[in-house]
């Protein structure tokens, strides 16, 4: 069962592509700064991953008017990420969970993912600037995607 709402987010530092190459992100960063959006998506180049991350590319304005850093994650290369943001026109930072060591410690992980092995249930957790989970869904189906007003309002509420 994933983490749920008042637990305690566990910290991670997963890697990313950024301006100058690979670059690490440690939630922990962001702790006693804002609260933190995250966006665990199976596989990058699939269609309801491609759709979902650039719905929510579209919309950034508004996690961030609500004072939220955002990510996405999934266990693809941050070099597989990077093609993928680059050709969809994503533009939520990206964070690599190759290892699987944080979709494991959310508790989000999908055993088998189209045959290819262990990936990343679709889920969504709002993170408030004291480290504390205040949204926690994960959908039914992979081809569902977050509630986005849910998660909209509880930033707002934060």
């Amino acid at each position: 069962m994933a983490l749920q709402v008042g637990e305690f987010a566990p910290d991670f530092t997963l890697l990313t592509m950024g301006k100058r190459g690979l670059e690490e992100v440690r939630l922990h960063d962001h702790i006693g700064r804002e609260p933190v959006l995250l966006l665990f998506v199976p596989g990058a180049f699939t269609g309801v991953c491609t759709a979902q991350l650039c719905d929510d590319s579209g919309g950034l304005d508004e996690f961030e008017d609500a004072g939220a850093a955002v990510y996405g994650i999934s266990v693809d290369s941050a070099f597989a990420q990077a093609g993928w943001a680059k050709s969809a026109g994503i533009k939520i930072p990206l964070l690599s969970d190759f290892k699987r060591e944080v979709v494991t410690a959310y508790d989000v992980v999908l055993e088998d993912f189209a045959g290819l092995g262990p990936s990343s249930l679709r889920a969504a957790f709002v993170i408030d600037s004291e480290g504390v989970i205040r949204y926690s869904e994960v959908t039914a189906q992979l081809r569902d995607v977050p509630d986005r007003d849910a998660i909209l309002a509880c930033l707002r509420d934060l």
